[in-house]
């Protein structure tokens, strides 16, 4: 099964590249983001343990997790973003492991267990414009957030394929068109 992980910092288009490998025949797409929202929202003990760890104000009162709030309290704080991917990582791998049990194969995963590993880049300048005019972040959110981010500098030894997402579309779109077409002519 070829099982390409895609990660990278906040805001750099990992889900634009997502959505051109779906274009190009990829799937399914396990997007360990969207599991980690959808743990948010269903997972108790997970919304237990957020809420045990950053209080009760991270939680909505329905009991599921308040993003915005939580990311209030850890985008600004190194140790209590450690703290949130000690709890958030293990239940994250164990649902997309799941999930990849379930996958074809040419299944894109969005996490640690793949045979290839993309990271996808942006320039910080691009990154901290998406973030702002995206995601409605203010400047001083947007800074906040960027600077937990991983560095590809200390990802490197575990990455195959770096994409540039800093231009164009078009030229995105060729990098990942190729990148594609190399490895499943090579498997």
């Amino acid at each position: 099964m070829l099982a390409i992980g895609i990660t990278g910092p906040i805001a750099a288009g990992k889900s634009t590249i997502d959505d051109m490998l779906r274009g190009l025949g990829a799937g399914p797409i396990i997007d360990a983001d969207a599991v980690v929202h959808e743990l948010y929202q269903t997972s108790r003990p997970l919304q237990e343990a957020v809420a045990a760890a950053f209080g009760s104000q991270v939680r909505r009162p329905d009991g599921t997790i308040d993003r915005r709030a939580l990311g209030a309290r850890v985008f600004g704080d190194p140790q209590a973003l450690r703290r949130l991917e000690s709890l958030v990582h293990p239940a994250t791998r164990e649902a997309v492991r799941a999930r990849l049990q379930e996958a074809p194969p040419a299944a894109i995963a969005l996490a640690s267990l793949c045979t290839e590993r993309w990271w996808i880049a942006a320039d910080p300048s691009v990154q901290r414009r998406r973030l702002i005019e995206l995601r409605g972040l203010s400047p001083a959110e947007a800074d906040r957030r960027l600077a937990v981010q991983p560095r590809l500098e200390d990802w490197r030894h575990l990455i195959d394929r770096v994409i540039d997402n800093s231009g164009t579309l078009a030229e995105t779109r060729r990098q990942v068109t190729a990148a594609w077409h190399q490895l499943v002519t090579s498997d």
